[in-house]
């Protein structure tokens, strides 16, 4: 499932724009790639993070795996449900298992993610 109003990178992270803050995540296809999440490390609250810098850590019983930054700018908000939820990003990856809040310090970001036809797209040829 791709979410119309989002926009989207190439390693499968999600951000919902919304002025000067971006709210991110991981995407469905990337949360049905891992299957069942046992564990999210998420970035620190204030950190600097720069566009496709590493921003989280995402483990299953598949695989760790590491969520970049799609867009650069501060952490201002974490969502700590996941350290005691972290199967919220399975349930509700585009909602309630979101990572974290970035406030951009370069709202141009947003025009290098895709969009949600852009990403479909993208899906379409890593299946061919």
């Amino acid at each position: 499932m791709v979410k119309k109003d989002l926009y989207y990178t190439k390693e499968h992270e999600w951000a919902k724009i919304d002025g000067k803050v971006a709210t991110v995540g991981i995407t469905d296809h990337a949360q049905e790639s891992l299957s069942e999440l046992t564990f999210v490390e998420p970035p620190q609250l204030n950190k600097l993070v720069k566009t496709h810098g590493e921003l989280a850590v995402v483990e299953s019983s598949k695989a760790a795996s590491d969520i970049y930054a799609p867009v650069s700018g501060k952490v201002i908000e974490v969502n700590n449900a996941l350290e005691s939820n972290p199967e919220l990003v399975n349930d509700d990856c585009y909602g309630d298992g979101w990572i974290c809040k970035i406030e951009m310090s370069n709202p141009d970001d947003a025009k290098q993610l895709m969009s949600a036809e852009q990403y479909e797209e993208y899906l379409i040829t890593l299946e061919a």
